[in-house]
């Protein structure tokens, strides 16, 4: 009897043994948190925030005959004189005006710094919106209508404006009261420095 006790208990302890072996060799989770609320330690690390849209530009020149904040197609504001002279857009010879477009012209350029800061547009060229000289002021007020009035000075037999402008860019429609009589487009502070001070005229 006392043979059978002993060999029992010993039983007993090398179960006891071997459950104890397997419980302190079990690999290390890897899921485990970092804490109330954490990650995971073995989660995938934040990604980088995507990085800030760029500011909004003006976009391509559009069609033949359309004029718009960007430029004439192929002819984008601040490109240099000396860029527009090397690809043939330019007539060779000046004028008392300076430069002109070649072939016929759907605007006159007007430089800066040697670079293109304006285009006084002819009576057929139009802005995206349709609106050239001849058209009603009511019309460019309608697709324009946060475009700021510019009153001439009195007595100045200049024409009063309506500028149009986006960022950095602007239309100018230059009117009699009734009709559009002269669109200039370009960058705002040349735009407004004909306006204020006849820059660009001839």
């Amino acid at each position: 009897m006392k043979l059978r006790k002993v060999a029992l208990l010993a039983m007993v302890l090398v179960v006891a043994a071997m459950v104890t072996s397997s419980s302190t060799g079990r690999p290390r989770s890897t899921t485990s948190t970092a804490g109330p609320g954490g990650p995971p330690l073995d989660a995938e690390p934040d990604r980088p925030a995507a990085p800030a849209a760029p500011p909004t530009v003006p976009g391509p020149p559009g069609p033949a005959g359309v004029v718009s904040l960007a430029g004439l197609r192929g002819i984008p504001f601040g490109v240099t004189e000396k860029e527009l002279s090397r690809r043939g857009v330019l007539d060779r010879e000046p004028t008392p005006c300076g430069r002109r477009l070649a072939g016929v012209p759907t605007a006159d350029p007007v430089f800066a710094e040697d670079r293109l800061v304006l285009l006084w547009a002819n009576g057929q060229t139009r802005t995206p919106e349709g609106i050239r000289a001849g058209t009603p002021v009511e019309r460019v007020r309608d697709a324009y209508p946060r475009a700021r009035r510019l009153t001439a000075p009195a007595g100045s037999y200049r024409l009063d404006g309506l500028l149009a402008r986006k960022g950095d860019r602007a239309y100018l429609f230059l009117h009699d009261g009734q009709t559009v009589r002269k669109t200039v487009v370009g960058y705002t502070k040349y735009a407004r420095k004909l306006f204020d001070e006849g820059f660009g005229t001839c």
